[in-house]
């Protein structure tokens, strides 16, 4: 796993999750940080806000995929072809357009006024805790969980269209917890290290004890947010 792909890929996971600890820790670079996470999302502007969106989604979903990738370097390597940095990038690119979405959608709900609604905690814990029982859910879940299955499947389309397949599958997995983001925290080192393990997880194992669990634990938290509203 030394190809440039992989370097490159550990360097933006390493460089995200530098970017989200040092958030945390004291020093001018993370009040830098600090300032721009904690600003108002209509002040902060759709590149401050795309920019956070970037980093989390690095951070937290690139970890989720390396068996994936790591699956097709295998497969590649016992064919004597190359394609890996392509599929990388047909990935990343789906997540840049949903980091993108996930600004827009931020900007949006407060400049409407939406964004600091005590409803709207409470409302993205049930849709993301319904979702884990969906169908839609599992279908895409079963996929990530078997890498070389959808490889074989999809060898023909080649790694770029393999790498966007991939990207929409995975996104179709997580955009709900992802989505949590908006109240779990925006850069918040405890929601994002949280997420990722629990996505991880969902990813390396096999049944549905895990998602089950996220999904009643969302659905619990929005249970405890209601109550204690009225």
């Amino acid at each position: 796993m030394t190809a440039p792909h992989w370097l490159a890929l550990y360097a933006g996971l390493l460089l995200a999750w530098i970017g989200v600890w040092a958030m945390s820790s004291p020093g001018e670079f993370a009040t830098i940080l600090r300032d721009l996470c904690m600003t108002p999302a209509a002040q902060a502007g759709l590149p401050g806000l795309l920019a956070m969106w970037l980093i989390m989604s690095s951070a937290m979903m690139l970890p989720t995929a390396i068996p994936a990738f790591a699956t097709h370097d295998q497969i590649a390597d016992a064919q004597g072809v190359g394609g890996g940095a392509w599929l990388v990038g047909g990935y990343a690119v789906v997540w840049v357009g949903f980091s993108g979405i996930a600004a827009l959608t931020q900007m949006a709900a407060a400049r409407v006024g939406i964004a600091d609604a005590v409803w709207l905690a409470p409302a993205l814990l049930i849709a993301a805790g319904a979702y884990q029982f969906s169908a839609l859910k599992e279908a895409c879940l079963s996929k990530c969980r078997q890498p070389l299955t959808y490889f074989m499947q999809h060898w023909e389309e080649g790694p770029w269209r393999m790498g966007l397949r991939l990207g929409a599958t995975c996104l179709g997995c997580c955009w709900a917890l992802m989505a949590l983001g908006l109240i779990g925290g925006t850069m918040s080192l405890g929601f994002m290290a949280l997420a990722t393990v629990l996505m991880t997880l969902e990813k390396l194992t096999r049944g549905g004890f895990v998602p089950s669990a996220i999904g009643l634990g969302c659905l619990a938290g929005a249970g405890f947010l209601i109550g204690g509203y009225l």
